[in-house]
């Protein structure tokens, strides 16, 4: 655990995200989170009644973002930074929301976790390998771009909290994909990535993975998700795809490639 100070009201700002519905209070400067976790959020297929545990939760936008999406669900997270963990349960009581948050390292997670099973599992782990980031002058954005724990055991941590036939959701830079995928490799299956790309003809630089505990189904690699209209960005204003405008503005669900 980190020895990050708690945040004073004057260090935050709060921020709308789903056009407003999600108000969230983060710091000021150091990490501040972006779409990435709304776009988790809106991967996740639960429904009414089940359980979500996030990993690394943060502040809490993506389960706040999921709450929004879908209601009567049971909502834990678990996040390294106890600074980070209190905005995440401001951000609950903020939102109406009941989110359990619990300040631990993965590694060692409390009693109360290790005795729960999940119906969902979600994480948005950082996308840097150690020491990547190691320069970073603030301590909350070194430690959330910066891997401290390896992605493998965030991998192994969300199997073993996963219910039978429960699904993992991860968002990760595209270059550790591979990573994933072993990570994965005797664990879970059902492997699906859902790529993020930019705009046409560009590289995907995000991917979205969903897998299932005990999951049997072949590896699939969907088509690219593209995130904004034309080649290039050519005049001032937003050009999101309206698929992905309905994603980021009105909190629908991404839409994975059925069948």
């Amino acid at each position: 655990m980190t020895d990050l100070a708690l945040f004073a009201d004057a260090d935050l700002t709060q921020d709308g995200f789903l056009d407003g519905r999600v108000q969230i209070q983060q710091p000021k400067s150091g990490y501040r989170a972006g779409v990435d976790p709304v776009f988790l959020a809106a991967s996740v297929n639960a429904r009414p009644g089940q359980s979500v545990l996030e990993l690394g939760c943060g502040a809490g936008q993506a389960l706040l973002c999921l709450n929004q999406r879908v209601s009567g669900l049971t909502l834990s997270g678990v996040e390294l930074q106890a600074a980070y963990a209190d905005l995440a349960r401001r951000n609950a009581a903020l939102n109406d929301a009941t989110v359990d948050v619990y300040c631990a390292d993965l590694a060692a997670l409390p009693e109360a976790l290790r005795q729960q099973s999940f119906d969902h599992v979600i994480a948005n782990p950082p996308y840097y390998r150690a020491g990547a980031h190691s320069q970073a002058r603030d301590a909350g954005r070194r430690t959330a771009l910066g891997e401290e724990t390896p992605l493998d055991d965030w991998i192994s941590i969300a199997a073993k909290r996963l219910r039978p036939r429960g699904y993992l959701h991860m968002i990760q830079k595209a270059d550790r994909l591979s990573d994933v995928l072993a990570a994965c490799s005797g664990r879970l299956g059902s492997l699906e990535v859902l790529p993020l790309a930019p705009r046409d003809g560009r590289m995907a630089e995000l991917v979205i993975l969903r897998a299932r505990k005990e999951g049997r189904a072949a590896f699939r690699l969907h088509s690219p998700r593209i995130l904004h209209q034309g080649a290039r960005h050519d005049q001032d204003g937003e050009d999101m795809r309206p698929e992905i405008r309905a994603v980021l503005r009105d909190g629908a669900a991404i839409g994975w490639p059925a069948g």
